[in-house]
């Protein structure tokens, strides 16, 4: 049984123990539990080997699936190695804000079971950067142990390992500082860099993906990224799917006049769907996540897609729980997406279940066959 429980395949993981698990506690224990299961390596893996067809270049490194993990899960570098374990082909980690922050008041996630969706408003909980630091220092101390890690940051061949940016609730509404500091501190430690404007639980935040606001700040955040030493990190930003098109037009204007290595589309909805079926949770104040999300953050990657014309890599993150919704937004222009709620409901089998999925829908063909394809009919 034992054996059986380590591949994350096991049926037992989506019918049993997750279940269970979202039936005892709640979701901020439900959420802390499942890190420090996977910081003391008491999870399941992925045994099976990526198939060649989901391989995707990503700023010039190879990938082995286009599944990602997305910020907000492990947000201080506790579980990296078994989140990769789960066979992501990506980990980001953060969001990071300089000084530790405790976030805001419990409770503050509330799961809406019919819709398989969550809402939170964690407030970006932080442990700083300093902490965080420390743990990937002492990660890498552990692979470099075991011997060569000079793959990629995230120390594992094909794998990624993307560091979400964030700011202080304390810090001015406006200031740029807290992004600066996170690239000088993050930058030699990361596959990626990703620039937060759009959680809707961090007062002012979203505010700085206005356009005057915005190009101020990523132009002082690229310069501190081109200040590094080589090999720099690739600098994304990522952004809220309530933007209009014309917000989303401006968000273009700044990703080609900053040369922006990537856009994340999107964090979670201030929004509430009609279909919602819970009335009394979706009055909850936060940022709702899975699948209601989908619709709009699908607008939001097909607008993105055409205003910058395919000339940046997209990761696409909302409401992805089978190969089919990986595949529609990548049809829509995306090179990768991102989960997160998905584990909540279908527990760690999701990953492998979706790549398989990919697979035989692709029924031949190869994932990068199909970016942006829509757009091109």
């Amino acid at each position: 049984f034992a054996l059986y429980c380590s591949d994350t395949r096991a049926g037992a993981h989506k019918y049993v123990f997750t279940p269970l698990i979202r039936y005892f506690l709640d979701g901020e224990q439900a959420h802390r539990l499942a890190v420090e299961s996977a910081k003391w390596g008491l999870v399941p893996r992925d045994w099976k080997e990526d198939d060649a067809v989901l391989g995707v270049n990503l700023w010039g490194k190879h990938v082995s699936n286009p599944v990602g993990l997305a910020a907000g899960f492990d947000k201080n570098a506790e579980c990296i190695d078994g989140m990769l374990g789960f066979g992501f082909g990506s980990v980001e980690i953060g969001s990071v804000t300089p000084k530790p922050q405790p976030g805001n008041p419990k409770p503050r996630v509330f799961r809406l079971v019919e819709d398989e969706a969550v809402i939170n408003r964690y407030g970006f909980n932080s442990q700083g950067h300093e902490e965080v630091l420390e743990n990937l220092r002492a990660r890498k101390r552990r692979h470099q142990a075991y011997g060569k890690i000079d793959w990629n940051r995230s120390h594992q061949e094909g794998r990624l390992l993307g560091i979400n940016l964030g700011k202080n609730k304390t810090s001015s509404e406006d200031s740029v500082d807290d992004f600066v500091l996170g690239v000088r501190q993050f930058g030699a430690h990361a596959d990626y860099l990703v620039v937060n404007v759009s959680s809707p639980n961090t007062p002012g935040l979203r505010s700085m993906q206005r356009k005057d606001i915005l190009v101020n700040l990523l132009r002082k955040v690229k310069n501190a990224r081109d200040e590094l030493p080589e090999p720099r990190p690739p600098l994304l930003v990522k952004i809220a799917p309530d933007l209009d098109d014309g917000e989303l037009g401006d968000v273009a204007a700044v990703v080609h006049d900053c040369q922006l290595d990537g856009v994340i589309v999107a964090n979670t909805t201030i929004g509430r769907p009609d279909t919602l079926q819970n009335p009394k949770i979706i009055r909850e104040t936060g940022g709702l996540s899975g699948p209601p999300v989908r619709p709009r953050t699908l607008h939001c990657l097909r607008e993105m897609y055409r205003l910058t014309g395919g000339t940046v890599p997209l990761i696409a993150c909302g409401g992805v729980r089978t190969g089919s919704d990986a595949l529609e937004y990548a049809r829509a222009g995306a090179s990768a997406i991102q989960l997160y709620t998905s584990m909540v409901y279908d527990g760690p089998g999701v990953v492998r279940r979706i790549k398989d999925d990919i697979v035989r829908e692709l029924n031949g063909r190869r994932w990068v066959d199909v970016i942006g394809e829509d757009t091109k009919q």
